[in-house]
């Protein structure tokens, strides 16, 4: 090794979701919402003013930190927002874990975790989900240096219910708790409501799913001004211009659109039972998921015979190999017709075998 690579920081990095580029594929294996953003984002993109694309943007995002803010009923001082929740999430661990205590995640969750735990040297201990694949929440009760996990958790589903979430934020109040709610939208309860209760509380939320817009990075978090306004504090001491003119008017838009917003929503949520169904039917088994996919494993043909034979006829879902996840597949949950044509697949598949 060369004296300078001692200096180098090195981590195992995050691997994302595949993405394939097929004409007839059906893309159900990274939680992208299959119907397009709302019509006012489209909108406002035809009509932006190429020339301000000179001039750098808000860098206090101030017309996106309000429409988020009125429409979940906040003060402005209690949003903060990124470049995908991604961004978010980065910045809330580099501003808040900084003890030599460990934070506490889940051992099967959002893998990105532990990636940002050892890029910025945090200590961390992962308790085990249960043989349900469900959270703990006592493993949550001990001595920390901070607290994150989803709800729904990913890559499984599962909610965890609010009493139970209050109950880890009332017995970590000396430490930081972070819920992460990327899938919220699709049926599950948020915690947004307990962060006028409890002032270690901070729920982060994303553009990338409910509102149909992964390829437009924004990610936002809530909680009370004195922790939004040291992730400010960290961002301006970071890069001051996290957003794109782009992202902030085409965020407004998307959140002015409540209508579309919810249509959407509820069409994946329909969806997304009729799939569990057929599902059952075939000899999967699951948890019951509140989130726009499914974690599924079949009573007889492996995970990973099945990933490889769907991957041939360009339907893409992601599989996870190692340890316990090692049986399942993620599902993502598209359109009627793209789920009518993957369970139609199964069903041939499975009894052909």
């Amino acid at each position: 090794m060369k004296t300078w690579e001692e200096n180098i920081r090195k981590v195992v990095p995050y691997t994302p979701g595949e993405q394939p580029n097929q004409p007839d594929m059906i893309k159900l294996n990274t939680n992208e919402n299959p119907y397009p953003p709302a019509p006012g984002v489209e909108k406002v993109l035809h009509e932006m003013d190429v020339d301000t694309l000179r001039l750098y943007p808000d860098p206090t995002a101030g017309n996106l930190v309000r429409a988020i803010a009125a429409y979940y009923h906040l003060e402005e001082n209690q949003v903060f927002v990124g470049v995908g929740s991604d961004d978010v999430l980065a910045m809330c661990f580099l501003t808040f874990f900084n003890g030599k205590k460990p934070i506490l995640f889940p051992d099967i969750t959002y893998s990105f975790y532990d990636v940002w735990a050892d890029l910025f040297r945090i200590p961390y201990e992962r308790p085990m989900l249960d043989e349900n694949f469900h959270i703990r929440k006592e493993d949550y009760f001990q001595e920390n240096g901070g607290v994150i996990f989803p709800n729904p958790n990913a890559p499984t589903g599962v909610e965890m219910p609010l009493a139970d979430i209050e109950e880890i934020v009332r017995n970590n109040q000396d430490s930081i708790v972070i819920v992460d709610e990327a899938y919220v939208d699709f049926g599950a309860v948020s915690a947004l409501p307990l962060i006028k209760k409890y002032e270690n509380l901070l729920v982060v939320q994303t553009f990338s799913k409910s509102r149909s817009m992964a390829g437009m990075r924004i990610g936002f978090v809530c909680g009370n001004p004195v922790l939004i306004k040291y992730l400010n504090d960290v961002k301006y001491s970071f890069n001051s211009y996290t957003m794109d003119r782009t992202a902030l008017a085409a965020g407004v838009a998307a959140v002015e659109d409540a209508a579309y917003f919810r249509e959407t929503c509820r069409k994946i949520i329909d969806t997304r039972e009729w799939t569990k169904t057929e599902l059952k039917k075939l000899g999967f088994s699951f948890e019951d998921s509140m989130s726009n996919f499914i974690f599924a494993a079949h009573e007889t043909c492996p995970a990973a015979e099945l990933f490889q034979a769907l991957r041939e006829q360009h339907i893409y879902v992601r599989y996870f190999p190692k340890g316990r996840t090692f049986n399942h597949l993620r599902i993502t949950i598209g359109t009627r017709e793209e789920m009518e044509t993957f369970v139609a697949f199964l069903k041939k598949y499975l009894s052909d075998r």
